[in-house]
């Protein structure tokens, strides 16, 4: 239920859970798992970033992450970096394109 609840606008369904027989007869979940869109937004480099924000903060939601969800939150990672990289590039195309010139390295 964490991952559903910090998947603001990326889930794509509810959460579905694995249930397993206790020795009283009774069903506990065991597992689970929260179908996210971890799909850039084409085009947009700024919400591509903002998504990949809202994926990593899910996948990292539960008290105990597993193994998955560090991988999905690695690949969201990935996903910032190259956004960030888009957005840096797209802003250093506008500055060159409005003839300023900025001296960064002092």
């Amino acid at each position: 239920m964490a991952h559903l609840a910090a998947a603001a606008g990326v889930a794509r369904s509810g959460a579905s859970f694995t249930y397993q027989l206790g020795p009283d007869g009774v069903s506990y979940a065991i597992g689970g798992e929260v179908n996210i869109d971890t799909s850039e937004v084409a085009g947009n480099p700024e919400a591509t970033l903002r998504k990949a924000q809202i994926i990593k903060s899910a996948a990292l939601a539960p008290a105990e992450p597993s193994n998955q969800d560090f991988q999905v939150a690695a690949a969201a990672t990935a996903m910032a970096i190259k956004a960030i990289s888009e957005i840096a590039a797209n802003a250093k195309g506008e500055i060159q394109t409005k003839g300023a010139f900025i001296d960064v390295s002092a």
